[in-house]
Formats: C-alpha cells, structure tokens, sequence
C-alpha cells in the first residue's frame, strides 16, 4: 500500500514556530535563530532561509499601522509631536517585537509545504 505523508498546514505550524514535518518540535532555538533540527522528528531545518522576507512584511505591516495611527491622532487630537513620536516608537518597537518571529515561522513552514529550492540557471 502507497502511503502518501501527511503534513500540518503550514499557516498555524509556522506562526506557532513548530516543525513544519511533523508539527511538534521547536523551529527556534533562541528568539530568532533556527534549530539545526527538529528534536521530534529529526527534519534537517539547515535549508530554511527566508532571507529578508520577514523583514519586509513586518516592515509594511508596522509602516502601515503606524502612519495609521499617525493620521488618525493627528486629525481627531491633533497632539504635540512628542506624543506622536512616543506612540510611533512604541507602536513601531512593539510590532515589530510582535510579529517578526512568527512571520519567519510561517515563511519556514510554506517552503517546506512548497518545496522550495535555491533558483538555478540553465545553460
């Protein structure tokens, strides 16, 4: 009988930073670096790189939500420019902090689904 392996999905195993094979083990180590791998299901994690990719969402998410934020205390309180620099750091700092890891999770987790390689060129 052809026994076809059944993987987690790949949105809530990469936002909770587990294994993508198997869904049990830690992808993370340490608060951003990748375990060599899994501890469960042994999965080799040493060709997961998601390069800037995180880097750049949590740049548009945090941008988006902080410009927001910006405008709308502007045109309904129109506060000192402390008050937006405290909140925008805040908010930028925070978000960041927030969302950077589990993005790099789900980036992990979707090559893994995806099968992703390195791009080559053909001659």
């Amino acid at each position: 009988m052809n026994r076809v392996a059944s993987h987690p999905s790949p949105i809530p195993t990469g936002l909770r930073g587990r294994c993508p094979a198997c869904g049990e083990g830690h992808l993370f180590r340490g608060f951003l670096a990748v375990r060599p791998a899994c501890e469960v299901c042994g999965q080799d994690f040493s060709r997961f790189d998601s390069a800037d990719g995180p880097a750049f969402f949590v740049m548009s998410i945090t941008g988006f939500v902080v410009a927001g934020t910006a405008l709308w205390m502007e045109f309904a309180y129109e506060p000192p420019i402390w008050v937006h620099a405290l909140v925008a750091g805040t908010l930028a700092i925070g978000l960041s902090l927030l969302l950077v890891r589990p993005l790099k999770g789900l980036l992990a987790a979707v090559q893994f689904a995806n099968k992703a390689e390195q791009g080559r060129f053909r001659a």
